[in-house]
């Protein structure tokens, strides 16, 4: 079914290469839902809001030190020409590490505006004012922001109305029960002496639901444990 273009999740990028979207995002579910305009996406040179001859958009950050930094007013008329109340995202790694719960609440949102970060930062300055919420997608440090906002984009866009074939396909999922996934098996039965468990070819739905169930917490326990011990809490509640 194809959402009124109005009415779809609209994503605008800022960056300094506009060349990497949609990238990854235009192929597979991402990429037929932006061909059937299920969602759209903008992207907005920064570049183009400078107004010095040599389209500067860093200088030399205040106090000293490496680098450069992004600069407050060239970001801040790139972000006043699209803000419209949507989200505004900044991906850095010092941001509020990204959860499954924050992206099915942006997938249930308008739209996100999301800034790409470049050299050693954006002026602090740009992220308070324009009240940017500050999103990292793990504990490393990339080249730059577009990485991370295709990333973002990616949980986003699946979770659309229609985007996924089976709208149960998510449910079960790692983190959207709080738990790590349960192994998954399919043909031939046996493989290099492997072979499916039992129990999943034994039609006892009842028995597979459990076994599945077990696994998820097994494999949390071990591999997880700071998911596994917020799971505890919750159980205990």
């Amino acid at each position: 079914m194809t959402i009124p273009a109005e009415d779809a999740f609209r994503a605008t990028v800022l960056t300094l290469y506009p060349e990497m979207f949609p990238g990854p995002l235009g192929i597979s579910l991402a990429g037929k839902a932006l061909q059937e305009r299920a969602w759209s996406l903008e992207t907005l040179q920064i570049r183009d809001f400078a107004t010095d001859k040599h389209r500067m958009v860093d200088d030399t950050p205040a106090g000293g030190g490496a680098g450069m930094v992004m600069k407050p007013d060239v970001l801040g008329r790139a972000v006043d020409h699209v803000a419209d109340g949507r989200p505004k995202l900044f991906m850095s790694p010092r941001g509020k590490r990204l959860t499954q719960e924050r992206v099915r609440a942006l997938a249930a949102g308008p739209g996100a505006i999301i800034l790409c970060g470049r050299f050693e930062g954006v002026d602090e300055r740009l992220i308070e004012a324009r009240q940017f919420e500050e999103v990292s997608i793990g504990d490393y440090i990339l080249s730059g922001g577009e990485t991370a906002a295709i990333v973002v984009l990616d949980a986003i866009v699946r979770l659309l109305p229609g985007v996924m074939g089976n709208s149960l396909s998510g449910e079960t999922e790692s983190f959207e029960t709080g738990l790590l996934e349960h192994p998954h098996y399919t043909r031939p039965q046996e493989w290099e002496g492997r072979r499916i468990p039992d129990v999943l070819l034994s039609g006892n739905h009842g028995a597979i639901e459990k076994w599945r169930r077990a696994e998820a917490e097994r494999l949390t326990r071990e591999r997880r444990p700071d998911l596994w011990d917020v799971h505890e809490r919750k159980a205990k509640r």
